[in-house]
Parts: structure tokens; sequence; C-alpha cells
């Protein structure tokens, strides 16, 4: 039986979960969804978000999270990449995108109001799925991985022994289990909080979607639904230990046993304080959408290897390779590449060149540079392809650069990330000016939000004579990186 949903003002049992995911499964083989199809979804959390999770599992369908942040091109490159036959999206979001939309791609506008909204009177209106069983699948993350533009990972139907292994991983690294009482306050376009979402609601017993963080209100959830198990992202810590000791001491955490995070490092200052005031729950885990779950790092074992992100889940198999190929010894620095038997193989659609040039000896690197300890602890040191974490969101500069050398007056520019106390990571830019041109910070900021999601646009932005670059051309971003990281006890 599925698991009771609460989000916000909305309870619903299992049972009315599974028939509302039948009647939109039947809904989308009516609109043509085939068995291995996809579904894009362009929401916040929102009850259904639910019933498209579950609905897709009935009707065999991927279905594929586009963040709301995205501008039309953003969001219009995945729409027909993924090869979506149908698009849930709220109204708002609709009109910022609709010119990018696909032909052919049916809009189901999915209301603010999940109780009285059209939406609802919609999904009533359908019959429920009765054709043969489908089978099973789950999301399709967008990732930009090492390079290039965002490609979309789809993973084939796992076997039952895989399936067996992945119940374990996801009870070491997610903390869930037959039963349990979880919360994610994170957005479930990520691929994290999507996996989080997915096996809460097969295999607990009450899942709580809060629909925006905020700090005591998640506190408050903790306590009146006695959660077990909850998703939190360093940031949110952050916030979460700013409230006043009175403020926190309001609420019961004493349920709390278990606090899976993943995607964004969290810095050992503030992981030793959220242990010290709820108690070894807190377990990071390290994992991409094309790896899975390859390590987590335990409670207690946070005070002696701080910075490391963990040893190795289940049958998992981590290997440092340097630049030849070569097998590297524990504590020398180089790729890392993993394998998770617990995970079935996956593509990137249509990107096939890009999926095999990721491989060596059966295991996958997304570009991470770490090294494993004596012990079997790993340490990643740099990350791929300059990719930037704020707030447990993934960044690629790459990107916003090729947005701001277009802007008038721009002769070149670099995007790092830099120290951030909330976000653990922020967005800095240098910019250098063309000849004769004249460039301030903030008309670069009005530009560039004109054309990409807000939360990629630099808070800083330095207007400098020129980057550093070596002989060849390359530039050199460690130089730039660590002008601003200098004093900090971590890289990244």
């Amino acid at each position: 039986m599925t698991a009771t949903l609460v989000c916000g003002a909305v309870e619903r049992s299992g049972a009315e979960i599974d028939a509302r995911a039948a009647r939109l499964a039947g809904a989308l083989a009516r609109l043509g969804v085939e068995d291995g199809g996809t579904v894009a979804v362009m929401l916040k959390n929102h009850p259904a978000y639910v019933d498209i999770i579950q609905g897709c599992r009935i009707a065999g369908a991927y279905y594929c999270q586009i963040n709301w942040h995205f501008k039309r091109d953003e969001a219009g490159f995945i729409l027909n990449d993924c090869g979506a036959t149908v698009l849930f999206i709220r109204p708002d979001l609709l009109a910022a995108i609709a010119g990018a939309i696909p032909a052919g791609v049916q809009v189901i506008v999915v209301d603010p109001d999940p109780v009285a909204g059209a939406f609802e009177s919609w999904l009533a209106a359908q019959a429920p799925y009765a054709g043969p069983p489908r089978t099973p699948r789950g999301h399709m993350a967008y990732t930009s991985g090492t390079t290039g533009r965002p490609k979309g990972v789809r993973r084939l139907p796992p076997t039952a022994e895989q399936q067996a292994l992945a119940a374990q991983v996801v009870k070491d690294a997610l903390g869930i289990y037959p039963g349990v009482r979880s919360l994610v306050s994170a957005p479930l376009y990520h691929s994290a909080p999507s996996s989080f979402a997915q096996q809460s609601l097969l295999q607990g017993s009450l899942f709580v979607l809060e629909e925006k963080f905020d700090a005591e209100a998640t506190l408050a959830l903790i306590a009146r639904h006695r959660i077990d198990t909850a998703y939190l992202v360093p940031t949110m810590y952050v916030r979460l230990l700013r409230l006043p000791a009175e403020v926190r001491s309001r609420y019961d955490l004493s349920s709390l046993k278990f606090v899976a995070s993943t995607g964004s490092p969290c810095a050992p200052e503030v992981k030793r304080a959220m242990i010290e005031w709820l108690g070894p729950v807190i377990h990071e885990a390290y994992a991409s959408s094309e790896t899975g779950y390859i390590t987590v790092m335990r409670p207690q074992d946070a005070a002696r290897k701080p910075g490391s992100a963990g040893k190795a889940l289940g049958r998992a198999e981590i290997r440092i390779f340097d630049d030849n190929g070569h097998a590297l010894p524990n504590g020398e620095i180089g790729t890392i590449y993993a394998h998770q038997p617990a995970y079935s193989d996956f593509s990137y659609h249509g990107n096939e060149a890009a999926r095999r040039a990721i491989e060596r000896d059966g295991l996958i690197s997304v570009g991470d540079m770490g090294y494993v300890d004596a012990e079997g602890f790993l340490f990643v040191c740099d990350r791929a392809a300059d990719m930037v974490i704020s707030g447990g969101v993934n960044i690629y500069p790459a990107e916003i650069e090729h947005v701001l050398i277009t802007l008038p007056g721009v002769a070149d520019c670099a995007v790092v990330g830099i120290p951030d106390d909330e976000f653990g990571e922020s967005l800095a830019a240098q910019v250098v000016a063309e000849a004769g041109a004249t460039l301030d910070a903030e008309t670069i900021r009005m530009a560039l939000s004109e054309r990409i999601a807000g939360y990629k646009v630099p808070r800083r932005i330095d207007i400098v004579a020129a980057l550093p670059r070596d002989d060849n051309g390359k530039l050199q971003k460690r130089k730039i990186r660590d002008a601003y990281w200098s004093g900090r006890s971590r890289k990244i």
C-alpha cells in the first residue's frame, strides 16, 4: 500500500493515492504515452507531483522533472530533447515558457489550489488504466555531467537482484525502509529529493511533502507527525541552526532517527553543530544521477573524518585513475570512477557517445577528483568541470559564461564558485571589457536575469583587466577560485 500523503492542508490515504494514480495513468495512455515514454513535469512541490510519480509507474513512463526556475530557452531544450508527449505545468510557469513547448506536446495545467482547481476536475473525470501491465520506471533526470548541454539519464528497469540490493542502499543512504515516516522539504525537480519521494511512497507509512522549506515549520512538522527520516540539505541546516535556541527547544524532535543529505558537501563545522543538536542522525551521501548512491558518511565517523564523503555503500566499487588511465593507490588524488551494482545501466538520451566517454573498465565518472584513504573513506577534492553546488543546486558555470560572452562590451569572462556561509557556495563572475567599453555589475546582472534562471545569475560580478590564461589560452580557473577561497578549511 502506498504511504499516506500530507502536503499543506491536503491529506490522502494510500488507497486514495493509488486510485488517483490509476486514473492519471489511464489518461496518459489515452493521450498516447507509450510504455517507456516520457512525461514532463514543471511544478513546485504540490500534491499533484505524487499523482504524477505514481501514475507514471502504472503507465510505464519516465517522468522528467524540469526546474521551475528555468526560462524559456532552458526549459525548451529539455522539452525538445526528452521526447515528452505530455507536460504537467503550473499556469504561471506556462506563460513564461509557452513559446518553447514543442508542437504535439499536450499541456495539462495544474492549479496551485490542490483541492478545488481545474486539475482536480480533470483527474476525477478520467477512467482508470485498464490495459496490460507496464514496466514501472522512475524519473529521467537531466544533468550536464562533465561538459556540454544537459543530458537526460534514462535508467533501464532493474532486475530482481538489483531491486534487493537497492533496498539496502536506499536504507543506508536515505534512511527509507518499510513503514518509515518521512519528510522532504527540498524541491522534487532535483534528482535526490525525487528518489527520496519515490521510495517513501513505495515503502513508507507516511510521507510529508513540504511545499516550501521554512525552518521553524519543518521542525513543527517533524514534531507533529513523529517523523523518523527527513531529507534536508546543508543550506537548510544553516537556517535551522540560526533559529533562536528558545524556538528550537519548542519542538520534540526525539522521533528523528535519520537525516539524509546528498548533492552538496556539508561544511564540517555545520555537520558538527547539527549532530550536537540532534544527535548522531546526520548522514551525507556521495551520488550522481549516473552512478546512483556510492558512499555514505555516517555520523559516528564525522568527527574523525571531517570532509569525507564516507565509505562505499553495499557492493559499490570505487577506483581512482590518473590522466593516463592508471589506477592510483590510496591517498593519491585522481579522477573518481565508481560502479554501484544495485542500479541498472543507463543511457544518455540521444547521446550515446557522451555515455561511452565517461566509462572505464565498467566504472563511471562524472569528472570529480578525489582520493580514498587507507580505511576506505572517499574524499572529494574538486568537482566535475568546475560545477558549483549552491544550496544543493548544481550550477554549471560554462552555461552562464556562454550567455555572458554574448553581452555587449564583454571581451572575456569566467564564472566560479566562491564561499557562502548559507549556501555553501555562490557564484562570482569576472568580466573583461572590450577596448573602449564601459561595463558595470548591475547592468550585466539585469541582462543575465532576462536569459537565465535567477539562481544562476552571479551574486558578485567583478570587472577585471584580464583573466589568468596559460600560453595556450586555457583559462586557469583554479587561480581565480583560490583568491576567493584563501583561508578557508575546504576548497569546494
